[in-house]
């Protein structure tokens, strides 16, 4: 089993660091851990509830974080009960011995006490991630968000109730360099590592540490009911709490669900613009983050989300594709790209080309005129359900006119030099539609700039 971290001992005297006399007690087992780990910072706040037996006067409890990342500069102890009565006065650290720190205690009750020790450490990080499965028609998605907490602290926290903020937080220092250093504050003088301490005391310790750590069985089958997921809003950081304990070892990582909503109604659009997305069809998805689409009580955090479609009546499912995407405040649009497509295909053809209505300047060289583009765009859907189409057509100049968008009817103007077709295909159909382009060159733009005016 692994050493844990904290070692609390009552030292009755100290007379140099190879030879020490220490009365050690029964080290007692966590109560409870608390553990809030951020995501834009490598940093995690860990609060942990013990029970410590004290004597009537001076104590002195020993603090050890060997092979962590916790930060010593961050350590606090304070008293749950018999706040009057005990006085912890200060947090030295001994010089010539690496990660140790003695908390010096004055009691005037003996007997068990509950503390709190909290201190920051880094290693711990989560991060988010969802699945969406599409009902058969695809308009509507059950999404599952799920968080993975993952810990290379160095550090078991057992039984861990687990919170997680997000939103970003400005530290000065990373709590990873500040706990790799050799002393926390200084370097006071030749190193005496702790292994170098009496045999005795060495062997009594850890004989004492193996009999308080304990692990909770990660094999065992999970509870059919999910945890509920507790969010709340702290200013500009959100708060999720996971409900229960959750035991996380070191090099381990762990999936916990955060939500699961059935039914969220979505938009599916197919999009097609040569110059963005080359010579594919782009799919997208689309849902906002509130009440009316079954969300919208929380911002959603960051992450990657994959995309399945029920196939049939057997819980099969078939991959649509996958996007990720930022953080999602309340009552916004999201729109995902989920990737090129083979199923739906746009095909634009030149159908004809020609100059007209040259202009010459004085020295009778060309100094003006039109060009004429017919094109044809043929579009197939070889889907099974109906599906929207958006077309962009750029024309890389302003200067410009649609003198006949052909059978297909009217188009949008998205920008300058844009235009948008929309349509709406029934399942395993095709539609063609032409439009004749006219650009203008050189003097001509004068003409044209004078009749939009």
């Amino acid at each position: 089993m692994k050493r844990i971290t904290i070692l609390l001992l009552i030292i009755a005297t100290m007379t140099s660091t190879t030879h020490a006399k220490i009365d050690l007690v029964t080290l007692p087992s966590r109560d409870t851990v608390q553990l809030t780990i951020y995501n834009s910072a490598d940093m995690t706040l860990v609060r942990e509830s013990r029970s410590l037996t004290l004597k009537t006067g001076e104590n002195k409890l020993q603090f050890s974080w060997a092979n962590t990342l916790i930060d010593p500069t961050s350590l606090e102890m304070l008293p749950k009960a018999n706040a009057d009565k005990i006085d912890i006065t200060e947090l030295v650290y001994p010089p010539r011995v690496r990660n140790l720190g003695l908390w010096n205690v004055e009691s005037d009750v003996a007997g068990k006490v509950p503390v709190e020790i909290s201190y920051l450490t880094s290693g711990l990080s989560w991060r988010a991630f969802y699945m969406g499965t599409l009902t058969e028609d695809e308009k509507t998605m059950r999404l599952k968000g799920y968080v993975r907490v993952t810990n290379n602290s160095g550090e078991d926290y057992e039984n861990a109730q687990t919170r997680l903020i997000v939103g970003k937080v400005h530290i000065l220092d990373e709590i990873a360099e500040l706990a790799r250093r050799q002393y926390p504050y200084g370097h006071p003088g030749p190193i005496v590592m702790l292994d170098k301490l009496e045999a005795g005391v060495e062997k009594e310790a850890k004989r004492m540490l193996g009999q308080v750590v304990a692990y909770a069985d990660l094999s065992a089958p999970m509870t059919k009911k999910p945890k509920e997921v507790k969010k709340e809003g702290l200013s500009e950081y959100f708060l999720y709490t996971i409900e229960g304990t959750e035991t996380i070892p070191t090099g381990w990582s762990k999936r916990l669900l955060s939500f699961d909503m059935d039914q969220v109604p979505v938009v599916n659009l197919y999009k097609y613009e040569e110059q963005r997305y080359g010579p594919s069809v782009v799919r997208f998805l689309s849902f906002k983050n509130d009440q009316e689409h079954k969300l919208g009580e929380t911002p959603i955090p960051g992450g990657m989300l994959k995309v399945y479609r029920n196939a049939g009546n057997n819980g099969h499912l078939s991959y649509t594709g996958q996007s990720s995407f930022k953080y999602i405040p309340v009552d916004e649009d999201v729109e995902l790209n989920l990737g090129p497509v083979a199923n739906l295909v746009v095909e634009p053809k030149l159908m004809d080309f020609k100059t007209e209505n040259y202009r010459f300047n004085r020295r009778g060289n060309v100094s003006g005129w039109d060009e004429i583009r017919t094109f044809k765009i043929e579009v197939r859907n070889t889907r099974d359900i109906n599906v929207k189409v958006e077309i962009k057509r750029n024309f890389n100049t302003q200067y410009w006119n649609i003198d006949n968008s052909g059978d297909f009817g009217a188009f949008e103007k998205v920008d300058m030099d844009t235009v948008k077709f929309t349509l709406d295909l029934p399942p395993r159909s095709a539609q063609q539609f032409e439009y004749v382009l006219r650009t203008y060159h050189g003097v001509r733009q004068e003409d044209w700039t004078r009749t939009v005016q």
